[in-house]
């Protein structure tokens, strides 16, 4: 559902959620400008930073590498919150990690659809073929944002996420702006290849932790954790594939895939903690 950005909805909310709702909206030309300056400030900027920092990279090989190392060490080395989740959060308590996470489970890769016509063919097919699984191939029952909604209703939590947009952390809507600024306006489409090439690996391992536990709760809804620790092995395969065709189709400037891919290491990994610390602050 698209948002109208409305001037008297501009100073009851914070900056991160106004720059949410201008990326649902048709906005108007004063409104752009305001989106693209929202997004340098919040997004745009730390990419700038993490690229300036970026290691060296004589080509794809060495990129690969990079990430393949950057993902073992993480995995090796959970933080602490993921325990937290997975083992002593109450019902009510991961009610709230849900809450805080709704504005991007509702909306699940919409923010996508803009990259497919700035990428080139074989890799536009790549991501194409993760874009299907995530609108459930055209079945409503498996498109995971309708999956998301069922476990919103499941905790009594509301299933729109304008309902959503004065409790959510800034953390969480840096990461579902960052998607907006990678997939639209952000200089170069391998910013986006790295984002995505990120989320999708390191749920493999990062969404265990809800996993288990929304089973140890009881939870129907645990099947939303569950069919990504299943799809996206594939999906992390077609994100590889995606820059294998771009190298071969393109100009691939890896140091700009690394970014991205370090981009969603950063926010997403600050989104996770702030949503388990939320939790933990509600009545158990």
């Amino acid at each position: 559902m698209t948002i109208t950005a409305t001037p008297a909805a501009t100073g009851r909310l914070t900056p991160q959620a106004r720059l949410f709702t201008l990326n649902r909206s048709i906005p108007t030309p004063d409104e752009l400008r305001e989106l693209i300056a929202l997004e340098e400030d919040q997004i745009a900027r730390r990419a700038a930073r993490i690229e300036a920092s970026a290691p060296p990279m004589a080509d794809r090989a060495d990129l690969m590498r990079l990430i393949k190392e950057r993902l073992a060490r993480e995995e090796a080395d959970p933080p602490e919150c993921e325990r937290v989740l997975a083992e002593d959060l109450t019902r009510n308590q991961f009610r709230e990690v849900v809450a805080q996470f709704a504005v991007d489970g509702l909306t699940e890769s919409e923010s996508f659809l803009p990259i497919v016509w700035r990428l080139p063919r074989r890799a536009k097919m790549a991501v194409f073929r993760v874009l299907v699984d995530e609108f459930g191939c055209g079945n409503l029952d498996q498109a995971h944002f309708n999956i998301y909604r069922e476990l919103a209703g499941e905790l009594g939590l509301p299933q729109d996420e304008r309902d959503y947009l004065h409790s959510t952390n800034t953390e969480t809507f840096d990461y579902v702006n960052m998607f907006f600024w990678a997939a639209t306006r952000a200089p170069r489409p391998e910013y986006f290849l790295g984002c995505l090439c990120y989320l999708e690996s390191s749920i493999l391992y990062a969404f265990k932790c809800f996993a288990d536990g929304a089973t140890r709760l009881g939870l129907q809804g645990a099947r939303y954790y569950t069919e990504h620790l299943h799809i996206d092995t594939f999906h992390a395969k077609e994100l590889h594939n995606a820059i294998r065709e771009f190298d071969a189709e393109a100009d691939l400037q890896p140091a700009k895939v690394w970014t991205g891919f370090m981009l969603a290491s950063e926010i997403l990994g600050a989104a996770t903690e702030a949503a388990i610390a939320s939790a933990q602050r509600t009545t158990p």
